[in-house]
């Protein structure tokens, strides 16, 4: 195995919190930069190029395969985490079982998912309230991607397994090439051949299968150092490595799809508002993204940090975990949220220039606010509960979180307080601030310190 596998649980035995989740954190903060910049160089090309109606289409269009990505999400986060828990307590030959059974698993799910979303694409976009400026454009940006659902969740697979042995560095390597060759692409496809959404969604699948490739080759030379031998016999689904994977990956899978359903459910209503609300949720979506890539890079690296302190049994670093993340997210969030007060004509220039577009975003600002507050707050409790392992209380947190209170909150607002796209815009921001308050209580009553979720007393 690499030396990476133990280095996390060695730096927070001997060195300091802070520098650890840095160190960690500085690789994934690039990739989800990347990342961010992945879709913003979409939006941004689309919303200079197309105007609103295109802005309006991959807003629609990206919300719908976010949903399609939850059992990416929430199995790859889930093994990641089984991972992290199994290195920190030395279970070697479960750890090769636990990858061979992710690889076959969300290879599987991947092709069941993106079959079904191409037959029942029409349906989907008709039940989103798609605007008819936009229903075309988003059409062709959804069926492309969906083409190439099976190498992002390739991709997913293989980042969750080296960021669970600790090793944040070459998924970023990985994303570099796919951001690089996707921006490239975007400008060949859109500006110089004039192919709109079609051309933004085969650069994203090109892009995809590009980085899926490098790192599955990257993962195959390197087969030694992680125990897994890419033989046949390897990628088959083992019952005792399928148990803590379904265990911990269905709520995360319930939680990243109850979310994603309830934003689906929620801009369903903001889209009948018109082209231009569905514009500018898209753009608050998008900055708000921008100023949580650092708030999610330190709650993934929480995770992993959390999951191996606990499999190792070093409970007392876990708060001191958490307050370093608690304290970087809260500082970056403010200062974000300072700009947008001081000059929003920048903020949301960058992605406009359309007049409708620019003077509803100045009614947007306090709703953004918001965001900024529960991107800041929300991933260390996430970070905590993940990292835990606690099946039970994610689960609890997408349901009331994605559900519950993104909808109702929404719907309360927006139509029975008569607020409009105002309400459904708010209800949405306030809902973000669910698992603060819920791991908040999870962390004060000490719970987390009680056992090994997922790798349990079979492990010793």
């Amino acid at each position: 195995m690499p030396q990476a596998k133990t280095k996390i649980v060695r730096d927070l035995t001997t060195g300091s919190v802070t520098w650890t989740m840095i160190s960690f954190a500085a690789p994934l903060f690039l990739s989800s930069l990347l990342q961010t910049l992945y879709n913003v160089a979409d939006m941004i090309i689309i919303g200079h190029t197309v105007g609103r109606d295109g802005l309006g289409a991959v807003s629609i269009g990206t919300d719908i395969l976010h949903f399609f990505c939850f059992a990416a999400m929430g199995f790859s986060n889930a093994g990641q985490v089984i991972i992290s828990q199994l290195i920190g307590a030395g279970l070697q030959e479960r750890v090769r079982k636990t990858i061979g059974t992710l690889f076959s698993f969300l290879g599987l799910a991947s092709l069941v998912i993106s079959t079904g979303g191409l037959l029942l694409l029409d349906q989907i976009l008709h039940w989103v309230n798609t605007p008819q400026e936009a229903y075309t454009m988003a059409k062709s940006y959804m069926g492309i991607c969906l083409l190439g659902m099976v190498f992002l969740y390739g991709y997913n697979v293989v980042s969750a397994i080296l960021r669970g042995m600790g090793d944040s560095r070459h998924p970023l390597l990985f994303v570099a090439v796919a951001v690089v060759l996707n921006i490239v692409l975007d400008l060949l496809f859109v500006i110089v051949f004039k192919w709109a959404l079609f051309g933004v969604a085969l650069a994203t699948v090109i892009s995809q299968t590009v980085s899926f490739i490098w790192s599955l080759i990257f993962l195959y030379r390197n087969r030694d150092q992680f125990g897994f031998g890419f033989r046949p016999k390897d990628f088959l689904i083992d019952k005792e490595a399928l148990r803590p994977l379904l265990k911990l990956g269905i709520p995360m899978l319930i939680q990243s799809a109850a979310i994603s359903f309830s934003m689906l459910f929620v801009n369903s209503y903001i889209n009948a508002y018109g082209v231009v609300a569905s514009a500018m949720t898209g753009v608050g979506n998008k900055l708000s993204s921008i100023v949580n890539i650092v708030n999610v890079a330190l709650s993934t690296a929480g995770s992993s940090m959390i999951g191996q302190c606990i499999g190792a049994e070093k409970y007392e670093r876990v708060p001191k975990v958490l307050r370093v993340s608690f304290t970087i997210n809260i500082l970056i969030s403010f200062f974000a949220g300072a700009i947008t007060v001081i000059h929003p004509e920048w903020v949301f220039g960058i992605f406009t220039r359309d007049k409708d577009v620019l003077k509803m975003s100045l009614t947007y600002i306090p709703v953004l606010l918001l965001l900024f507050g529960g991107g800041a707050l929300r991933p260390p409790m996430m970070a905590l509960i993940n990292g835990s392992g606690n099946f039970n209380l994610n689960l609890a947190v997408a349901l009331l979180d994605g559900v519950l209170m993104r909808i109702c909150l929404s719907l309360l607002l927006g139509l029975t307080f008569g607020m409009g796209v105002y309400g459904f815009w708010y209800g949405h921001a306030l809902a973000g601030f669910t698992p603060f308050v819920i791991g908040s209580f999870y962390f004060f009553t000490g719970l987390w310190r009680t056992r090994k979720y997922i790798i349990g007393k079979q492990a010793r």
